[in-house]
């Protein structure tokens, strides 16, 4: 009888040990650990949120999202490039160059890695890095023709009129309707003195996109020939953009100087005098 009551006891104890084990480990939190391919697929939607805010120009919001999507995640190229993008959009070139620097080493075969390093060179004005930065990113998609674009405005600074112009026809062959590569060979011609040229791309650019560059650049063109066209081409174009009124507005277009001088002429004469004054009115203006 004692064995038997021996038994029962050991019985009792043995359950009630697993029984209060059960109730412990019932206490313990759960902890949730996000395996890698769940911390970059957050990342990339960051990341995402971020390029958005960079595109209704919320640029500081930006660049904090994009700074977390780094955090999380390092090895991504594409992250440190969308960082990149916020950190140019703040001003922060010299940050912006480290970013891409961090994304060539993870893959130095993006060519927007390169594209995006000559578009801070450029605001720099380290031209002969943009160009360097450009023609590798080229050699790797021979094909873009907004790069290829750059680099024909970077021939046109350099006043390198006619291979400016080889590279922009290059770019409309790739995009037929890129406008504005056919208003810089506009650009190009005119310095040229290649007047006739001129005229026939700034209308082609016109007949994709009344833009008022185009319609400046010929009414700076139709000047001499056909002054009463050139004052209605030109209160159109400053009534789609008062800055073209604006001298170093027009420089930094890439407009060179024989088309300013004769655009400085025209925006002189009386007859556009109030629209002038109007242009800079509006350009004065508290935004």
């Amino acid at each position: 009888m004692k064995k038997f009551f021996g038994k029962i006891i050991c019985l009792f104890l043995i359950i009630f040990y697993f029984s209060k084990v059960d109730q412990v480990q019932s206490l313990i939190p759960y902890y949730y650990f996000p395996t890698t391919r769940n911390l970059q697929k957050e990342s990339l939607s960051i990341a995402k949120d971020a390029y958005q805010l960079l595109y209704f120009g919320q640029y500081k919001e930006s660049l904090n999202l994009a700074r977390l999507a780094i955090k999380i995640n390092k090895t991504d190229a594409k992250l440190w490039l969308i960082l990149s993008e916020a950190q140019v959009a703040n001003k922060l070139y010299t940050k912006g160059l480290s970013s891409l620097n961090e994304a060539q080493k993870i893959n130095p075969n993006i060519s927007e890695i390169y594209f995006a390093k000559s578009n801070i060179y450029f605001k720099i004005e380290q031209f002969q890095n943009a160009k360097k930065a450009l023609t590798t990113g080229l050699s790797i998609e021979p094909n873009n023709h907004k790069a290829i674009f750059q680099l024909g405005n970077i021939l046109l600074m350099e006043k390198n009129y006619l291979g400016a112009i080889k590279l922009f026809d290059k770019s409309v062959k790739i995009k037929p309707d890129f406008w504005q590569a056919i208003n810089n060979i506009g650009l190009a011609y005119f310095e040229l003195n290649k007047l006739n040229l001129s005229i026939n791309y700034f209308e082609r650019a016109i007949s994709i996109e009344e833009n008022a560059e185009p319609l400046l650049g010929l009414a700076s063109c139709l000047r001499i020939k056909d002054i009463n066209l050139a004052f209605e081409l030109t209160k159109k174009s400053l009534t789609k953009n008062p800055n073209y009124v604006n001298y170093e507005y027009r420089k930094e277009q890439l407009w060179g100087e024989k088309l300013q001088t004769s655009t400085e002429i025209l925006l002189n004469n009386d007859q556009l005098k109030e629209d002038v004054i109007l242009a800079k009115s509006k350009i004065n203006e508290p935004s």
